[in-house]
């Protein structure tokens, strides 16, 4: 660990490898996009893992997947202390391209399939939510960037990283779900695969991002009370 001290502040910089998060995250993105991007790369709405329930949802669906990659890897550069504190400059373009280019354009492209998704309506409340709050946690961050309030911006773009990563974390609570609901196809589904389909897609998608929420303000809160007790 080094000191960084200025007249009348003395920080604490911490050495990379106390930051062991760092490369199991851009690991864990990197593989996400390898496994998600392939099917949309060719445009061709056959390939796709949703069906599209009108003409208009394909071409807005493969919009936000696009926007959110670009938003997935812009936010792990983000909040990558090395990168934020040896070049900060390279930190503030980076987040102009994940506000500009990511989050924003991917939240509303986000909100427009949410409405019409074919995941049933408990699926579909969860997926605006989600939109909403990314695009708001998101705007809120980069005003707060704007206005030289950092603490806030910082506890900001904390939450709007969380909903931004909840898409890894649906896709591992996609899984848990349907192996929780499979045995209960004939009984509690009455045999209806298309019932048990939108029950484990509703629950899903809340779990997906309200979990990874919750988590980032617990995180948030604890970092505020040892920064009280310092």
């Amino acid at each position: 660990m080094t000191t960084i001290e200025k007249p009348g502040v003395r920080h604490t910089k911490q050495a990379w490898w106390r930051r062991p998060w760092v490369f199991p995250l851009g690991l864990l993105v990197t593989v996400f996009l390898v496994y998600s991007l392939p099917p949309y790369l060719g445009l061709d709405p056959a390939q796709s893992r949703i069906q599209a329930p009108m003409s208009w949802y394909y071409p807005v669906l493969v919009t936000h997947i696009g926007f959110a990659s670009i938003a997935m890897v812009t936010c792990a550069l983000q909040i990558w202390p090395w990168l934020r504190q040896k070049y900060p400059v390279v930190h503030r373009r980076t987040g102009r391209v994940y506000v500009f280019a990511g989050a924003v354009p991917a939240s509303i492209a986000g909100f427009a399939i949410a409405l019409a998704a074919p995941f049933g309506p408990i699926g579909a409340v969860s997926n605006v939510l989600l939109a909403t709050l990314w695009f708001g946690c998101t705007v809120q961050g980069y005003r707060m960037a704007r206005a030289r309030r950092f603490g806030d911006h910082r506890r900001w773009m904390v939450r709007s990283f969380a909903l931004c990563m909840s898409i890894i974390s649906n896709r591992i609570w996609g899984v848990v779900w349907a192996m929780v609901f499979a045995p209960q196809l004939d009984t509690t589904f009455g045999g209806s695969e298309l019932a048990m389909g939108q029950a484990i897609a509703g629950v899903t998608t809340w779990t997906g991002w309200v979990l990874p929420l919750l988590v980032a303000e617990w995180w948030l809160t604890r970092s505020r009370k040892k920064a009280g007790s310092r």
